[in-house]
């Protein structure tokens, strides 16, 4: 399961999204407003699950702010501090 496909899956069960599906989820989709309307209690949510499920801790807004766009930019941010 590559790690766009677990984001998709952890937002679906974690955030209560049950009406949706994994395909349901466009990767470059917003994960916020208009996207998939996610709000600002769900962005602590998911900084505390993208630390628990990936290891990777968001540390502030500044660096969080580009990484919570959308299902790829988040992906792309938790490979780059894995990696690192």
């Amino acid at each position: 399961m590559t790690i766009k496909e677990q984001l998709k899956k952890i937002l679906i069960e974690e955030l209560n999204l049950e009406d949706l599906s994994v395909d349901d989820i466009d990767d470059d989709a917003p994960l916020f407003g208009e996207g998939l309307g996610l709000d600002s209690l769900d962005v602590v949510e998911l900084i505390v699950l993208v630390q628990k499920h990936f290891g990777v801790e968001i540390k502030d807004m500044e660096e969080g702010r580009p990484a919570l766009q959308t299902v790829n930019t988040l992906a792309d941010f938790i490979e780059q501090r894995r990696a690192a």
